[in-house]
């Protein structure tokens, strides 16, 4: 009887490291050296069939590897649920998301082993229930995004966004893909697995080591990932399968991730497979059974052009909306990926409403490339964001200002010391006309909160104060898309109502001295020049440009800490 060898999520932490062996006879891949199109296939296919067996553990972890025990049986599967040719006889997955963690009417595989009590395991469900903490799609995008960015530490110049056809169904499916330095098999089986994550760095955006379940989950179904690694002259590549599909149609009560690797034997030129072959062809077959490919050629064909280092990661049984389309928009605009139906009405006057529903601050609720525009502070100059096969030009909001003044905060931080955040406010150059307003806040160079309203416009106070900080001594979520509601943020959003407030107070009395200016040259006969005018009022108010320390200045003839 066939044993079954894969990664099984555990909400234990404890445990030692899978171990990997060197098939001693099978099949061997000849290095790959061409670059073919992702889209060619080869017609062979594989027919090997799991039967009927059950897994064990060989131990409390997050990363478990499991060998065939029949006797001690951990987890029954049966064959119709892990065979390549015969049919699921399951009721159809539901392709909404909101709709497809439904948990009424469960009747889950059961464990009748006598070790079952001995520790907890996650239940398949939890996939989805975890992936909703993503009420926005974009938002679960950026998390492909931010590992990718904190690669460019590990040599990585591009990520790459992007639709492709499922060649099984020719379904739309979403491709990300980056050349940064790629996982070995454990840091896959650790990558796939909860709250693993081996960034150490101060930098880095990812820190939870739950993004790409997240983000992958609410995206869709089902999810490929194909991952190049090269350390010490040592070279692999290796395929895990996150899927919700056949989780749910095969009625397991555990997270089971079916995974192969390769190593490249450097005497011969060939990759040879790890792990034992009755292990290695019983997660194949599961791989070519739910996977969008079906042979073990067009498997290793997708790491044509990942070349030594990088991941691909490839989203399948995309996620429908209420209305039964895709939520995801590849037809509106062949540049970009938008939210289907998603974009916002704007209640203002006929001549205003353009440019308010095309400013970016509406656009990024629908649109990927204007999202992605300012997703990050900045990145490297020979880092690219490509979406849909264009580079995405980044955008500096502070860019899109006038009448500019730089404001310093430094709140107590406790224990930690004294942080110190710069704040950049002005009114965007659309104003009066556009009403948007609000703060944009980054942590650690990744933007958390778009245009946060922390003031409502009444009597125009508002209108239009747009301002941009990086706040790295707050939380942010998990979703990364709002902070935890600390005494640190509830003090930021107290400081930035001010700050508000006495811009637009200032701008107010500099306008009262503008008018009082030019009715003084018109009185006495001199002809008014607005754009000298405006030269002095700029010098007058703004004392400090973003290259300059920020420093104590007068405000109203008294000394303002914060102001510059």
């Amino acid at each position: 009887m066939e044993a079954i060898e894969v990664v099984v999520l555990s909400s234990d932490d404890e445990g030692g490291k899978v171990g990997l062996e060197a098939a001693s006879s099978g099949n061997q891949h000849e290095t790959n050296k061409g670059l073919p199109t992702m889209h060619q296939r080869s017609q062979s296919h594989s027919s090997s069939q799991v039967s009927e067996e059950n897994l064990i553990s060989n131990g409390p972890s997050s990363c478990h590897s499991y060998t065939g025990a029949s006797e001690l049986g951990f987890l029954s599967v049966d064959d119709t649920g892990l065979s390549c040719s015969q049919p699921i006889n399951a009721a159809p997955l539901c392709r909404k998301f909101w709709k497809a963690g439904n948990y009424d009417n469960w009747l889950g595989s059961k464990v009748s082993s006598q070790y079952a009590k001995d520790y907890l395991h996650v239940h398949p469900l939890f996939l989805h229930s975890n992936a909703t903490s993503h009420k926005w799609v974009f938002g679960a995008v950026a998390e492909f995004l931010d590992n990718a960015v904190d690669e460019i530490q590990n040599g990585a110049t591009f990520v790459m966004v992007d639709k492709i056809l499922n060649p099984k169904d020719g379904s739309p499916a979403l491709l990300i893909q980056d050349n940064g330095n790629g996982m070995d098999p454990e840091a896959m089986r650790c990558c796939m697995s909860f709250g693993f994550s081996d960034k150490k760095s101060k930098y880095a955006i990812g820190q939870y080591g739950n993004g790409f379940k997240t983000g992958s989950m609410r995206l869709g179904a089902d999810a490929i990932v194909f991952s190049c690694h090269m350390n010490d002259m040592v070279y692999t590549k290796s395929i895990g399968l996150l899927s919700y599909t056949y989780l749910m149609r095969a009625k397991l009560d555990r997270i089971v991730v079916p995974m192969v690797s390769y190593k490249l034997n450097t005497a011969t030129g060939y990759f040879e497979k790890l792990n034992h072959q009755e292990h290695f062809e019983s997660n194949l077959s599961l791989l070519l059974h739910w996977s969008p490919f079906i042979s073990e050629a067009e498997l290793m064909k997708q790491f044509d052009d990942i070349e030594y280092h990088g991941t691909k990661i490839i989203i399948f049984n995309l996620w429908f909306n209420d209305d039964g389309n895709l939520e995801l928009d590849f037809d509106t605009d062949p540049e970009d990926i938008r939210i289907a139906g998603d974009i916002q009405k704007i209640g203002t006057i006929s001549a205003w409403k353009t440019v308010n529903e095309q400013h970016i601050a509406n656009r990024i609720h629908y649109s990927l490339r204007d999202y992605l525009s300012i997703l990050y502070l900045r990145v490297p100059e020979n880092f690219r964001i490509i979406l849909r096969g264009q580079v995405v030009k980044l955008r500096n909001i502070a860019d899109d200002l006038k009448d500019i003044q730089y404001i310093l905060y430094r709140p107590q931080t406790g224990g930690s010391g004294e942080a110190i955040v710069v704040t950049t406010i002005g009114f965007l150059k659309e104003a009066p006309e556009v009403s948007i307003h609000g703060f944009n806040v980054y942590h650690k160079n990744r933007l958390i909160l778009p245009f946060w309203p922390v003031v409502s416009y009444a009597n125009n106070m508002g209108r239009g104060v747009v301002g941009i900080l990086q706040a790295d001594h707050l939380q942010p979520t998990h979703n990364k898309q709002d902070f935890e509601r600390t005494s640190l943020f509830q003090k930021l959003e107290l400081r930035l109502k001010e700050m508000t407030q006495e811009y637009c107070i200032s701008y107010k009395e500099e306008d009262t001295w503008n008018r009082s200016s030019r009715d003084e040259k018109a009185s006495s006969g001199k002809e008014f020049n607005r754009s000298s005018l405006q030269s002095e009022c700029t010098e007058r108010r703004i004392s400090c440009r973003p290259h300059d320390r920020p420093r104590n200045c007068k405000l109203n003839g008294k000394e303002q800490e914060t102001h510059c």
